[in-house]
């Protein structure tokens, strides 16, 4: 079942399952962040990995080179036509062990052609998101650092997980900094 505000703010709040937590929307000349009915609308950093193809790299997951990017930090992040950055979460997440999260893209960016991809945050995984911001345009597109960027829906089972992403030790589990693809 989709957990309503009132969850969220009481797990936020008893658990810390968001730090910083902000109780309420904050849309004043920004693009929306925090509490809503149902989710929660995270902030993207101004921590970015811009992806570039200066070293003709060939992009592989089991062997990836981290030269295909440019660190970069700043409160705008400039993503080139048909290219995407990786970018973190403001925010840090304790996820409970009976629930598992979806994160959809904010419909500000994706009227832009911006795509944010995020994988499920599974039950007892902990740490900051590392987000995938593609820029599906020919022109290049401005991310707004410390502002809304996804929306994160909170799903609760009416059972516990037999082992839970600590328990097999997953390899993103306490993310500090942005990471890139591990096998």
């Amino acid at each position: 079942m989709i957990k309503s505000d009132k969850w969220i703010r009481r797990m936020a709040l008893e658990k810390k399952m968001i730090e910083p937590f902000v109780d309420g929307q904050v849309r004043d000349g920004v693009i929306s962040y925090g509490l809503s009915s149902y989710g929660y609308d995270i902030r993207v950093s101004n921590e970015f990995k811009i992806f570039t193809n200066v070293h003709s790299a060939i992009v592989d997951p089991k062997h990836f080179n981290s030269k295909s990017f440019i660190d970069y930090h700043g409160d705008v992040c400039i993503i080139p036509p048909n290219s995407f950055v990786l970018a973190q979460t403001v925010e840090y997440f304790r996820i409970p062990r009976n629930v598992l999260t979806v994160c959809v893209g904010k419909s500000t960016y994706a009227r832009c052609g911006l795509i944010v991809n995020v994988t499920p945050f599974e039950p007892e995984w902990e740490g900051y998101v590392t987000l995938e911001i593609s820029n599906t345009t020919p022109l290049p597109a401005r991310i707004y650092a410390n502002e809304g960027i996804s929306q994160v829906l909170f799903f609760e089972s009416d059972e516990i997980c037999e082992i839970s992403y600590a328990d097999r030790k997953g390899k993103y589990q306490n993310q500090q900094k942005i990471e890139l693809p591990k096998i």
